[in-house]
């Protein structure tokens, strides 16, 4: 049995796959939380909703949890609208899925839904435009178009609310702002987060996973010819 698979505990869908061609038996149970969240952005404090996935299961009997973040949503105009977030976040959710059942590991298939939250909107207007992800632009891009994008890297402190609870977090956030087809979007990424009461343990760790993230969509960037600037967290 390989050491490393059982010693080290998965902490992305990359590690379920790497684990999984190493013939690892591998249990997997999704679960979902669409958290309301306190943000505190520079001199700014706003509350938005996090859509988490938190991957819960076992490796050769050992057990495991990690979460993602997925989007983050709004029920103002300071981030993504809430209406658009649950779709971004179930588009993100789809390529996960792709990957694992292809890999041999069956996710079930829960999604995201608004449904049975207590939430009203004032302002659906968003709702009708098109939704977007950074995986399109980069279509546009393999197809011909010109596509160029400016990547901005925020460390944000928050607040989440559970239930019972309320649970710090610092969220590492990547704003694309992208130019395609005569028009500008900005898009957000959630790329990792850790416990901010646990910054000395947890951090590098939630960098790592961070830059990884962006290496995967930087090379992707490359290989489509999409113009873009790479920046690290550190």
């Amino acid at each position: 049995m390989n050491s490393a698979r059982t010693t080290l505990p998965p902490r992305r869908i990359s590690d379920l796959v790497s684990f999984k061609a190493q013939g690892a038996d591998i249990r997997l149970e999704p679960a979902f939380d669409i958290v309301p969240v306190d943000f505190a952005h520079r001199q700014s404090r706003y509350q938005a909703y996090i859509f988490l996935c938190r991957y819960r299961g076992a490796v050769d009997g050992r057990d495991f949890e990690f979460r993602k973040c997925y989007a983050r949503g709004c029920p103002n105009n300071l981030c993504q609208h809430v209406a658009q977030a649950v779709l971004i976040a179930n588009r993100h959710l789809a390529r996960d899925y792709k990957t694992l059942k292809e890999a041999g590991i069956d996710p079930g298939q829960e999604q995201f839904t608004l449904e049975g939250m207590m939430v009203r909107f004032d302002d659906l207007k968003e709702e009708h435009e098109p939704v977007y992800t950074i995986y399109d632009f980069i279509n546009m891009a393999k197809s011909g178009r010109k596509v160029k994008v400016a990547v901005e890297l925020e460390e944000v402190p928050a607040v989440e609310h559970f239930d019972n609870r309320r649970n710090a977090q610092t969220f590492f956030f990547c704003d694309f702002r992208i130019e395609a087809e005569q028009r500008r979007y900005d898009y957000q990424r959630c790329l990792a987060c850790y416990a901010t009461e646990n910054e000395e343990a947890e951090r590098d760790l939630a960098v790592k996973i961070a830059n990884a993230r962006l290496e995967v969509l930087y090379r992707m960037f490359q290989q489509a010819g999409v113009q873009a600037n790479r920046l690290f967290f550190d």
